[in-house]
């Protein structure tokens, strides 16, 4: 007993915080004042929600929610409590919660990696709290596979654009996934579109600029004259439907089931959703035609052109034209 005092003694005068002997009996018991892992994320949830539409968007919070669930999850099933102290999550702890994850919910190794980071900055805040001294994760590393991103070739994209399609909603559904491949918009960003988005700059072309929802970066694209044929298309479309929106976009589950029938309907053998329209506008409608990755991730709306690199894939075909045209040049 001895021993064990003298030892929490040692290590709370380590600590370089304030103590006393009540301190002391209380380690000894096990009678730990340290916040809980769940109620200091329950603290870093309010913060999203007190600030959205400030640095946060819906989809953040929902994000963050789903992770404090499977978080609670592991600890009731694997440690058969409610919560647990904030400093008793170490290495062991977050390898059992990642193993948890893989096992019970089969989550892809990038799936796990998402849960960590958001309980990373949990982590994060419960250390500038005082509430915990050393931070797991610096033990604990979470690596994030390279995932293969499709995206449609020209032939594939010219055959959506130019199929008949007789049901009007698979109708609207290409158009919004065509104009997708033209602007490189994402779905949250081309379900709020306005007019008051749409300008004549300098040039006296017309130009999208909006900010994505995402990064609350600006996005300035001018906009090809198909996807000007896109707006005017639904110009005098019922106003119940477009709702004060210049396209009908409907939910992004809706519109993907949709995707997946136009993907039939045109031979395409690949699994459509609207964020390949995005891959397909970094890919084959601007890179493999020269644009430069610089002038790519700026329409984008990337902060780095390392997020951009991930987006778009430079095809074998274009590295063969660029290497053809440096030979020319060289008189090889």
């Amino acid at each position: 007993m001895q021993t064990n005092i003298q030892d929490i003694y040692n290590r709370l005068v380590s600590s370089g915080k304030e103590f006393d002997v009540t301190d002391i009996k209380n380690e000894y018991l096990g009678k730990s004042n340290s916040k809980g892992l769940i109620e200091i994320f329950d603290y870093y949830l309010k913060t999203i929600e007190n600030n959205l539409g400030h640095g946060y968007a819906y989809e953040t919070l929902k994000h963050y929610r789903v992770s404090r669930k499977k978080l609670a999850e592991f600890i009731k099933k694997q440690l058969r409590k409610k919560d647990v102290p904030i400093a008793s999550v170490d290495y062991n702890f977050l390898n059992q919660f990642d193993m948890f994850l893989k096992a019970t919910y089969r989550v892809h190794q990038n799936t796990a990696w998402n849960y960590h980071k958001h309980f990373k900055r949990v982590i994060n805040l419960a250390i500038s709290m005082d509430f915990l001294q050393k931070n797991p994760y610096h033990q604990f590393r979470v690596k994030l596979e390279e995932t293969h991103r499709e995206f449609l070739t020209k032939d594939e994209l010219e055959r959506l654009e130019t199929k008949v399609i007789v049901l009007e909603r698979l109708a609207v559904v290409r158009d919004i996934f065509i104009f997708s491949c033209y602007t490189g918009l994402a779905y949250s960003d081309i379900s709020k579109l306005k007019s008051t988005h749409i300008q004549v700059r300098n040039d006296g072309n017309k130009w999208i600029i909006i900010n994505r929802t995402k990064t609350k970066s600006q996005c300035s694209i001018p906009l090809f004259p198909n996807a000007i044929e896109i707006i005017k298309r639904y110009a005098d479309y019922p106003e119940p439907l477009l709702k004060g929106k210049i396209l009908p976009v409907a939910s992004n589950q809706k519109l993907n089931s949709y995707l997946k029938e136009l993907a039939t309907i045109c031979n395409i053998n690949k699994n459509l959703t609207m964020h390949m329209a995005r891959h397909t506008f970094a890919t084959t409608v601007t890179l493999s035609n020269g644009v430069p990755i610089e002038t790519v991730s700026k329409i984008l709306g990337h902060k780095s052109l390392k997020i951009t690199q991930i987006y778009a894939r430079v095809l074998e075909n274009k590295i063969s034209e660029d290497m053809m045209t440096l030979q020319r040049k060289l008189g090889m």
